[in-house]
Order: C-alpha cells, then structure tokens, then sequence
C-alpha cells in the first residue's frame, strides 16, 4: 500500500476521511494531516477500536479510493 498518496492529498482526502468516520472533528482531521499513525490513533481515541480493527478499517477505506 503506498500511503504517500494520502498524504499526498491530504486536504482532498479530509471531507472522505470525515464521512467515513463522523467522530474524528476538525482539528484531529488538522493533526492527524494525512499520517497513518496519526489517523490509527485517533480512530482507536475517539471511537474505542482495537488496533487491529483500526488498520482492518483502514486498509478496506484506502482500497475503496479511486485511485486503485
């Protein structure tokens, strides 16, 4: 998986980041600033998940971009 290109696109990428998970605010969104650990970390703060579950989540979102 490259992750560059989320960070990449990041301020594209922040609205669909936010309809996936509606918990993460604004600011987190401003923090989290297209770095996976970042966003792994605060989908497990604001939302209760597993480590494991967080990177499944993620990993489904990223091959669900148009990009593929």
């Amino acid at each position: 998986m490259d992750w560059n290109r989320v960070e990449g696109n990041w301020k594209q990428l922040k609205g669909q980041v936010k309809e996936q998970w509606g918990k993460l605010t604004d600011d987190d969104l401003d923090v989290i600033a297209g770095r996976r650990e970042q966003l792994e970390g605060k989908l497990q703060e604001r939302y209760g998940l597993t480590k494991d579950r967080v990177r499944s989540e993620i990993d489904s979102w990223y091959a669900s971009q148009k990009w593929q």
